[in-house]
């Protein structure tokens, strides 16, 4: 057996900064399709790539020939299977990368007391409109959209381009309201949207319970770079639901604590 040499590898500044660029790439996009019906299908993908790669093409040329014809259209395939996936990928690196989030940084580590005082501010007409919402159990759908892309939201909402107000939030989801039956958008610091139609995930192995505004709450952080609150009209049980996840029934105080974290 032949032993590997060693020698020939040469551990450089820049070959440590390509690992830890390809880890970092690799890790953002784990955590894009984690949990989404895109990490089976990625699955499938590299299945029939490891099919391709181990018939035999003189013993089985039928199936050879049809698994060389998916790995020829191979790129354009992961393209369009993954269109959603590579546009939040953009738009998290462009959102990293811009000059507007490199100064909540610096904001961050050095006005740190003064943007919390003035990030409670901004969500406290939220938590209190949830907490009202529960109590009366009305059911709700607040979208915090950290891209406010205009023609995925605009086509199905009312343009509202409004204060964040607990009243407001409130009259919305009144179930007399016109506007009740959809989601609210929220992003840049103004209610930008409401009655929107949203996309519902395609999960199969949630909770018997889960109706269409839970459904629509995990698709469109499935689809978006975004986070939901859901308030459910029969419990008034609320959930977080981010990256095509969900938490349920969580309390006033971990509401807080995740607006505070991702809002």
């Amino acid at each position: 057996m032949q032993s590997f040499d060693f020698s020939s590898l040469k551990i450089t500044p820049f070959a440590i900064l390509d690992i830890l660029l390809l880890a970092i790439i690799i890790y953002q996009l784990y955590n894009l399709i984690r949990g989404t019906i895109a990490a089976n299908i990625f699955i499938g993908l590299a299945f029939i790539y490891v099919l391709y790669f181990i018939v035999p093409e003189a013993k089985m040329p039928l199936l050879a020939g049809i698994l060389k014809r998916v790995a020829d259209v191979g790129i354009i395939a992961v393209m369009i299977v993954f269109q959603q996936e590579i546009r939040r990928f953009l738009l998290l690196v462009g959102k990293n990368a811009s000059l507007q989030r490199n100064k909540a940084w610096w904001r961050y580590f050095f006005g740190k007391v003064d943007a919390e005082k003035n990030n409670y501010a901004r969500i406290k007409p939220i938590i209190d409109a949830c907490r009202s919402m529960k109590q009366t159990r009305t059911g709700a759908l607040i979208v915090f959209a950290k891209y406010y892309d205009e023609q995925f939201y605009q086509n199905s909402c009312e343009v509202l381009d409004a204060k964040i107000s607990k009243r407001v939030l409130e009259s919305i989801f009144q179930k007399n309201s016109p506007l009740h039956d959809g989601a609210v958008v929220i992003s840049e610091n103004k209610i930008k949207s409401a009655s929107c139609i949203l996309p519902v995930t395609e999960k199969s192995d949630l909770p018997a319970q889960f109706g269409l505004r839970h459904r629509a709450g995990i698709g469109v952080t499935e689809a978006n770079d975004a986070t939901a609150i859901i308030v459910s009209e029969e419990t008034g049980e609320i959930s977080y639901a981010k990256q095509g996840r969900i938490k349920m029934d969580i309390s006033f105080t971990e509401l807080e604590k995740l607006l505070n974290k991702d809002f």
